[in-house]
Order: structure tokens, then sequence, then C-alpha cells
């Protein structure tokens, strides 16, 4: 008999009355009423001109025919659920694209090496990673996340949390300490060469913030050199020119090695470290759900 187009969901049904010895369990099973599944099976009777079930009032079971069907119906609706599950876990991979706005010691430090493990993982996985440190609009761009500090990510944004706390720190070379002797308090950097930080965003200079027994000062700096970029100040301050204030994950190295020192330390609270953002919690898909776990600082 060739196949028909009804007959895959008529086998079904027969597949399930037959394993239920009941059309009550078969019907349940199915979704569907006893008296639409009772037509169904006449209906696949009929076509094949065979009976397939004894039925009594207390009792069904398949006749040796269908047996032989069931036999048969058996393994080949097993392994087409099992390449189903097998289809509907390799959609349940991470692929994609995922893009990512973040500036760059975040990138370098938190983002790239979660994402390298990732890509290794999973090779239908694409992240592009945009180096800004202006703060952007991530929708507007068509970013899917951005990487800030926590407390420079808007209310309205989801929040995961990526890194520890980190502080301000102020630091110089040895030899700019021996040349002008280190400031005791925050309004002693005004007869200090400080190395300006320019907001990348709004272009003006950043005024370093200090907190102390719930004393907030914030000192305007002077000095010779000003740059946008975190990484020019680190160079600033190894050459001597002057202080340079930048969060203490951008100084940790330099201070360990004593190439820098830092001072003010007991005015430099810790605050939020670094945040992966995005606009909703539509980014439910593998990919960004695989990342956003990768990144989650546990402490």
């Amino acid at each position: 008999m060739p196949l028909h187009r009804d007959d895959l969901p008529d086998l079904m049904a027969f597949l399930a009355v037959a394993e239920e010895r009941s059309f009550t369990r078969a019907a349940a099973r199915l979704g569907t009423s006893q008296s639409a599944l009772s037509h169904v099976i006449r209906r696949l009777e009929e076509r094949m001109d065979m009976r397939l079930l004894t039925r009594t009032t207390r009792h069904v079971a398949p006749t040796d025919i269908g047996e032989q069907l069931l036999a048969s119906l058996q393994p080949a609706f097993r392994g087409i659920e099992e390449r189903l599950a097998d289809l509907d876990a390799l959609r349940a991979e991470p692929s994609g694209s995922i893009r990512i706005n973040a500036p760059r010691w975040a990138a370098q430090r938190i983002i790239m090496p979660a994402a390298t493990a990732l890509m290794r993982d999973y090779p239908n996985l694409r992240i592009e990673v945009e180096i800004d440190q202006r703060l952007v609009d991530i929708v507007k761009d068509g970013f899917d996340a951005g990487v800030r500090l926590g407390e420079e990510v808007q209310q309205d944004m989801i929040a995961v949390r990526i890194g520890p706390d980190i502080r301000m720190v102020v630091a110089g070379s040895p030899a700019y300490f021996e040349a002008h002797g280190v400031p005791k308090d925050p309004h002693a950097l005004t007869d200090h060469l400080c190395n300006n930080l320019r907001f990348a965003t709004l272009g003006g200079l950043y005024a370093w913030e200090f907190e102390k027994d719930g004393r907030e000062v914030n000192v305007r700096v002077k000095g010779q050199f000003t740059s946008n970029d975190p990484e020019a100040l680190i160079d600033a301050a190894l050459g001597g020119v002057g202080l340079s204030c930048l969060p203490s994950d951008h100084l940790d190295e330099h201070l360990e090695s004593g190439a820098l020192v830092a001072c003010l330390e007991d005015w430099c609270p810790p605050f939020p470290g670094y945040h992966l953002y995005y606009p909703s919690r539509r980014q439910a898909l593998p990919a960004f759900q695989a990342l956003t776990e990768k990144l989650r600082y546990r402490g």
C-alpha cells in the first residue's frame, strides 16, 4: 500500500492506542477526543483493508497484523523522536552573532578570555567587540550589549556583574615623588603636576573624585599632559611626567613591580566594577546566555 499523506498522523494514532491498550488513555496522550481517535483508526483500517485492533467494551488490543505493524512502528518513531531531539539540541547550541561595545581595558582583560573560550567550544558562534571609550547608545548603534563600570550603567538596563569592585588610584613614578614630594590630601594635588583624562563622550576633563569618612572632595587638576586614553596616562606616569588617576585594575601590575607608587589611598574607597548591560530580557538566545554565564563574576 503506497504511503498516503494522512498515514503518518494516523499511524501515530494507532501507535498510541496499541501501546496504551485504551482509547481513553491514548486520546489523553494525543490531546484529542475518543470519538475523533476512533474515527482515525477506522479510517486507517479501511484504507489498509485490515483490522488492526480488536475492541470490546473493556479491552483494546492489536490483532496479529496490528502486532506486526506495532513492532515496525515503535523503533521507527523512536528513531524520529531521537533525531528531533538531536536537532533541537543543535538549535539550542550557541550560534549566531553577538555585538558588544566595551572600553579597551575591559575588552582585553574580561571580554576576550571569555569570548575566545566560547568560540573554541562553539564554531557557529560569532562575536564582534567594538573598542570604544565613549558611552554610546547600544540600542541605537545596534549592539547586543555593552560593558561599563557599575555606576555608569543606566537604570533602565539589565546589568550583570562581570568583575570585582575596583577603586581609583593616584599613582606616580618613584622619580616624580622624589622630585616633588607626596601629596598629603586631595587639595594638595593643586601643587602637583597631574595628567588629565579627557572624557571621550562629552569632551570635558575628569575631576578627580575622593571620599573619606563620608566627606567627598572633587579636585580639578593641572599638568602638562592630557589624553582620552588610559594607556597614554599610564605611560605619562611611568615617564615621570606627573601623577595619573585611574582605576586600580589599570595600574596593579605597575604598582606590584614598583614602577609606580600609589598615594592618597585612604581617600579612594572601592566602587562597583565592570558590568555587562543590555536593554531587555529578550536576550534569551543560547549564545547570549552562554556568554553572560561565562562572564558572570562569582567572587
